[in-house]
């Protein structure tokens, strides 16, 4: 399963025992992708979420490290023709590269923000949903 992921899933991926991260790290279900922005942003808020994952600058810049291996980072450019048909479905602005994302790849949205359901056209799993996909498929997390 392709799953375009959102930003306040990636956060979570810092925090060292986070479900989140396990999901993310150990999975190979899921074909996880996100924007090259996302990863940018994460880099903005460096110390925010050094600060809520109790870890360090070096350990941030080590778990990023590690989340490239797992989520492919694709270049905000190649979906920017889907830009306009995002910005018509996403229930934020801010969240339309992600809904460009998840066009142009064909694929569901992995979030954890509930205002990203407020549409019909693509289908978002929060984590809480993924863990019960993967209980149908007999994995526990």
């Amino acid at each position: 399963m392709r799953l375009a992921v959102d930003t306040n899933v990636l956060f979570s991926f810092f925090k060292k025992e986070s479900t989140t991260r396990k999901l993310i790290a150990s999975v190979e279900l899921f074909e996880l992708c996100t924007l090259k922005s996302r990863i940018e942003e994460l880099k903005r808020y460096k110390e925010v979420i050094c600060k809520k994952a109790g870890i360090t600058q070096r350990e941030f810049n080590k778990s990023l490290k590690e989340l490239k291996i797992f989520v492919e980072i694709i270049d905000d450019e190649k979906v920017k023709e889907f830009g306009k048909e995002a910005l018509k479905i996403s229930p934020d602005r801010e969240d339309a590269p992600l809904f460009a994302l998840a066009l142009a790849l064909n694929c569901e949205i992995w979030s954890n923000d509930k205002r990203l359901k407020n549409q019909n056209r693509i289908k978002v799993l929060s984590t809480s949903e993924i863990i019960k996909i993967l209980k149908n498929f007999g994995i526990e997390v």
